[in-house]
């Protein structure tokens, strides 16, 4: 079996570069463009709700720091949701993260279109190729372009772009320097200047929120250095300094941009200057600098173009990468992956995402889009916070940390508190916005449980090397019996026999073989001809004796659970029947030490036998005790009923306390009477099931004296985990340890909530998670 070639990109950024890219990506058009409109509903608490967002940046940049030292691999956030979060939340996590840079990238290109064409009417430039430069198709046509040049640049290699980057980024840090420095001058020359600064929050706390989340897209971008982790020099050591670096650089230049541009304006009246401010809008930083800045629209207005520049280049960068990450792990469609033999860029991977930055620019409202931005960065950032909780536990002595948050795990959860409070308020900021997000997200779910979910299982499923006569008819009620010996399997495939005639059903015959850990899957191969031979054709040869459909299947996996796990989700097994050692040593055990996970791993209906004989039984007990586990125990009864003329016994003990309460015991004899009469009605000649009530201060005493007079007990799970607690002495454990004859252990299916509520549990209770490979 050839081994897959892993897919990777060259190391060629350095400390310099690759911080000059995170640098890029957070000063970029929402300095330039919101810093006005954000005055406007703060007022001098602009420089509050700068450095608050700073603050909540350098928390979650605190994880940034730590994972991308430990796991340099592109897809940053998403590769670790991934490892950290159950279920859809890693392919969600790229979703949203490949989708936010991709719209900030058209809020970046439009950004570009605008501050161009307010660039070319100050010189008197009017229209361009006989197109009025103030309409629509000529900015939008002017961000396409943008948008395509960069999608070049890009498409040329990363040094490339980090070349152009670092010009880019250089250059506006220059044209905001001297914006700073010449305010300050002003400011310093002009001692009424710091009497603009009060009130300090007129529009109190709401406002200081609402420009939060104004401006939290201001301050995205540092993330983008670890998207880039494998392509990064010694990025143990560099990812952490980068995003240090980068934050450093950027917060306090945010802090003294709001400063300056309250303190050092003149109204010439009574006006407020952020009142001022914010009647220009996007405009108002460049109107600002008019005032006291050599050159200053001028100047403001090629920072703003070079801006919306290198921040296009970031996140044009950055979606790039993240969809390569997703592609790569078969989130989605494997071009995404492919790498041009060139340039040593994910090519197509870079073509989609500019179509995507493209469409939406041309296509959508980017005002409500760009804050719906701000509120997937704000969850795929509290997912990270997340994640790395858990990944510091299950991996923690395993990965090897350029550098570790202090504090830990205080850091994180101040964090995702502080995010879930910004993300909630947004809603009050911008409801449109949350449309968005919550349309997004839906659409991600669909596609993960339609499509990347399904490739995700065949990339980790156990192969099948071995498949016979798998019957067609997809509406079948399926039987799975695992088979370790044919002798010991008869009594398996003889019950289970026996369950798919009364369900129309038929049987499937599952053989795992086991491969060492350390050995390669391929290895099971070997095995195939003599396991065909000792055990399947056996147990087939068995099977058909019941004229009934089977089909056989041999896997080759770590562990018997795997392997058949696997199977009830690829072939959509309805029951498992297998044999159990229990509390007798000559019982024979297939599974062992698997049952446990099998139980509560495999979303199906499974019935666990302990004894020798199921062929002549003439008392079944079946002691119910709740509705969901008593519909699948009379199900088995009344199959025994049918075919063996056994008789069935349906009890229901309770203790003293519930008998004396009218109320109570006929609300819990009520549903267990609809379970075993459901398929009852007033036409039914005949009489309806009745159930044996018996009152007893021991539940599992009165049982097991009641076992005595039956010959096989079913007995059914009271809740889901039970076998867990099966070890810690649970009512379960303790009747299938007194009971001393035939015994059938069923637990129903747990249905697909509870069964992702299950999924997400165990995640978290276990160390680390299982690969097949």
């Amino acid at each position: 079996m050839a081994k897959k070639t892993h897919t990777e990109l060259s190391r060629d950024l350095g400390l310099f570069t690759i911080t000059m890219v995170g640098v890029g990506a957070m000063i970029g058009a929402g300095i330039f463009v919101l810093t006005g409109i954000a005055a406007g509903t703060a007022g001098p608490a602009l420089i509050l709700a700068f450095a608050a967002n700073g603050l909540v940046t350098f928390l979650t940049a605190l994880a940034y720091a730590e994972l991308g030292s430990a796991i340099p691999e592109a897809g940053g956030g998403y590769l670790w949701v991934k490892e950290g979060l159950p279920g859809p939340n890693a392919f969600l996590a790229g979703w949203m993260s490949w989708f936010a840079h991709a719209v900030a990238g058209s809020l970046y290109a439009l950004g570009f279109s605008s501050y161009l064409g307010f660039m070319l009417k100050e010189m008197g430039v009017l229209t361009l190729a006989g197109i009025p430069i103030e309409a629509a198709i000529f900015q939008k046509g002017l961000a396409v372009l943008i948008a395509l040049i960069f999608v070049a640049i890009n498409f040329k290699g990363v040094s490339e772009t980090g070349l152009a980057g670092n010009i880019v980024t250089m250059a506006k840090i220059i044209i905001i320097g001297i914006f700073i420095g010449s305010g300050l001058y002003a400011m310093f020359n002009e001692p009424a200047s710091w009497e603009k600064f009060t009130p300090f929050a007129p529009e109190g706390f709401a406002g200081v929120l609402s420009a939060m989340g104004l401006t939290y897209i201001a301050f995205e971008g540092y993330e983008i250095i670890v998207q880039a982790g494998e392509e990064v020099k010694d990025p143990k050591r560099n990812i952490p300094r980068a995003v240090f670096w980068s934050l450093a650089i950027v917060i306090p230049i945010y802090i003294l941009v709001a400063i300056t541009a309250i303190g050092a304006i003149d109204t010439g009246t009574s006006q407020a200057t952020w009142q001022w401010l914010g009647e220009y809008k996007e405009l108002g930083l460049a109107e600002a600098a008019r005032q006291f800045m050599p050159l200053g629209t001028t100047l403001l207005l090629i920072g703003g173009i070079l801006s919306t520049m290198s921040a296009l280049n970031a996140t044009t960068f950055s979606s790039t990468r993240v969809s390569f990450a997703m592609g790569r792990d078969r989130n989605l469609p494997d071009f995404f992956a492919e790498i041009n033999e060139k340039t040593k860029t994910p090519y197509l991977a870079l073509i989609c995402s500019g179509g995507l930055i493209i469409f939406m620019a041309l296509a959508v409202p980017i005002e409500d889009v760009a804050a719906a931005a701000d509120v997937m960065f704000l969850l795929l950032f509290l997912q990270v916070n997340m994640a790395i909780i858990t990944i510091r536990r299950k991996y923690g002595d395993k990965l090897d940390y350029g550098f570790l948050i202090p504090f830990f795990p205080v850091v994180p959860i101040v964090a995702i508190i502080l995010m879930i409070g910004i993300a909630v308020f947004m809603f009050h900021f911008s409801p449109i916005a949350w449309y968005f997000v919550i349309g997004w997200i839906s659409t991600g779910f669909v596609i993960y449980y339609t499509y990347a979910r399904k490739r995700k299982r065949m990339k980790s499923a156990s192969p099948v090397v071995l498949q016979q006569s798998m019957p067609i008819e997809k509406e079948r009620y399926r039987i799975m019996i695992p088979v370790a010996n044919p002798s010991t399997s008869k009594r398996l495939i003889d019950f289970a026999a026996m369950i798919a005639r009364a369900k129309g059903g038929e049987l499937v015959l599952v053989h795992v073989i086991t491969v060492p850990k350390q050995a390669p899957l391929r290895v099971g191969q070997q095995f195939i001809k003599r396991v065909r031979d000792d055990v399947l054709d056996e147990a087939v040869e068995i099977a058909e004796n019941h004229d009934l459909p089977v089909s056989s299947v041999m896997r080759i996996a770590r562990k018997p659970a795997k392997g058949i796990i696997d199977e009830v989700e690829e072939r959509n097994i309805d029951m498992i029947v297998m044999g159990w050692k229990g509390s007798s040593k000559h019982s024979e055990a297939i599974l062992g030490s698997n049952v446990d996970k099998i139980l509560r791993d495999a979303d199906c209906d499974i019935a666990i036998l302990r004894g020798d004989n199921f062929g002549e039984a003439e008392n079944i007990l079946l002691p119910v005790a709740f509705p969901q586990s008593a519909k699948l125990m009379f199900d088995i009864g009344k199959a025994f009923e049918e075919e063996q003329g056994s008789k069935i016994n349906i009890c229901h003990v309770i203790p003293p306390k519930i008998n004396n309460n009218k109320e109570a015991k006929e609300e819990r004899l009520e549903s267990l009477y609809e379970v075993i009469n459901e398929d009852k009605n007033e036409e039914s000649e005949a009489p309806k099931r009745t159930i044996n009530v018996q009152v007893s201060k021991s539940v599992v005493s009165q049982i097991v004296r009641l076992s005595k007079e039956s010959d096989i007990v079913v007995l059914g799970a009271a809740e889901e985990g039970w076998f867990r607690k099966m070890v810690a002495g649970s009512r379960t454990e303790q009747i299938a340890r007194l009971v001393k004859g035939n015994l059938i252990l069923v637990k129903p299916r747990r249905g697909s909530i509870k069964s992702g509520l299950q999924d997400v549990i165990e995640f978290f209770r276990s160390k680390e998670p299982e690969s097949n490979e």
